[in-house]
């Protein structure tokens, strides 16, 4: 009677453990305490899915820009959004040391821990998917039901030569332009910055900045320093740390559902998203129409919709 007892208090407390780790997670947001300093992040719906983490581009973007995109999402599932050290409500301790991608990759598990999260889809943007990917190739991911990679930089050498397609699609004299400021490293020249915005607006976001975004008033703009010592001067030229990044070597690896998405017009070309699903067994490819590289800007609708329909076959299966 007494071992009956014992048993059955153990299976009490084991369930009061499972249950704690199956609270639905609520919309709130806070801060999280990371090497560096605090992170924030924001949780908005709270519906049956699975939760999905954003990770923003940059390095030194925002997440603010892409919340509003996200709510039809969010009506399904909670969707979580944080801005990384150094970007947006984030503590900005403007330390080069901390500039390192292993780095922002532990910023997303303690996230993970802190939110309690052992079920949940990881999704990364454009420097969002280096974090990802190294996250996917790094560390456990038992609790990740998903990885998807949007306008994603897996390597720069691949970023690098999709660029120099992208260049070559636009006019002569804009080519021209280009070529010549960055063979005379004058990257502040207004003639190579009227260029470089003929190239965002071509393949960045079609639509360009457009109204104000009211979830971004007050929070701090991208992260100009950062940007430059990790990546480079423009999209197109990347001369900091990451210059040697790559990991499409390492695409084989990843062995959960995998979806890569980009936009029409995306500064990763459709040609490397198929490419990459060949790395990846089973993975699939979806392109955004009429979309640039912010797919969240230019075409969210569409975006969003591919993004339920790879949702929903994952947690089908």
């Amino acid at each position: 009677m007494l071992l009956g007892m014992k048993n059955l208090s153990l299976l009490v407390v084991v369930s009061l453990i499972l249950a704690s780790c199956s609270t639905p997670l609520k919309p709130h947001e806070g801060y999280v305490d990371v090497t560096g300093g605090k992170i924030w992040y924001k949780v908005i719906g709270e519906g049956p899915g699975k939760p999905l983490m954003v990770m923003h581009g940059g390095p030194g973007g925002r997440s603010c820009g892409s919340i509003a995109a996200y709510e039809q999402l969010a009506l399904e599932r909670p969707i979580i959004f944080f801005d990384q050290l150094e970007s947006g409500m984030s503590d900005h301790p403007n330390d080069t040391s901390l500039w390192k991608i292993s780095y922002f990759v532990e910023q997303v598990e303690l996230l993970r821990k802190h939110l309690n999260l052992n079920d949940f889809h990881l999704l990364g943007s454009s420097w969002g998917g280096s974090v990802a990917v190294e996250y996917m190739l790094t560390q456990n991911t038992d609790p990740v039901a998903s990885v998807i990679f949007a306008g994603p930089l897996i390597g720069t050498p691949k970023w690098m030569e999709d660029s120099k397609v992208l260049i070559s699609r636009l006019s002569q004299p804009v080519q021209d332009t280009i070529n010549k400021y960055e063979a005379l490293g004058q990257y502040d020249n207004e003639a190579y910055k009227a260029a470089t915005d003929t190239f965002n607006i071509n393949f960045n976001s079609r639509k360009g900045r457009g109204t104000p975004v009211p979830e971004c008033e007050g929070v701090p703009g991208s992260n100009r320093a950062i940007y430059t010592y990790m990546w480079g001067p423009t999209e197109f030229n990347a001369t900091g740390t990451l210059k040697d990044f790559d990991r499409v070597p390492d695409l084989p690896k990843i062995k959960k559902p995998t979806l890569f998405i980009g936009g029409e017009f995306d500064e990763v070309l459709p040609e490397t998203l198929y490419y990459f699903q060949t790395l990846v067994p089973g993975s699939k490819v979806e392109i955004v129409p009429n979309a640039g590289h912010a797919k969240t800007r230019d075409n969210p609708e569409d975006y969003i919709r591919m993004l339920r329909e790879f949702l929903a076959e994952v947690e089908a299966n």
